[in-house]
């Protein structure tokens, strides 16, 4: 299990290619755009309302057997950490094994 700390982060696997690292934002900007109103920030004038929406739809973890010592990852599938928020932020990512 993998997970991590913070509500403006999230982890997901992708095929990490040029096309993909394109269609992935184009995507979460048609779901969640920056540009319209987010009464999270309303209420707290960070302007990361989108980044809480797009961290909460991707998820803070994931999941992923272990077989033979190796993680169970397709040919092509990466695991990989999206920060959304509009700063720098420092991240922390838990992993807990399981036996």
């Amino acid at each position: 299990t993998l997970f991590v700390v913070g509500s403006t982060a999230a982890l997901t696997t992708i095929e990490y290619e040029p096309g993909l690292i394109m269609d992935f934002p184009n995507m979460l900007e048609r779901i969640a755009p920056k540009d319209i109103l987010y009464q999270h920030e309303e209420k707290w004038h960070d302007e990361n309302g989108h980044s809480h929406v797009r961290a909460s739809l991707i998820g803070p973890s994931l999941i992923v057997p272990i077989i033979n010592g190796k993680m169970t990852l397709g040919t092509w599938q990466q695991i990989v950490l999206i920060e959304f928020d509009v700063r720098n932020r420092s991240r922390e990512i838990i992993i807990q094994i399981i036996d």
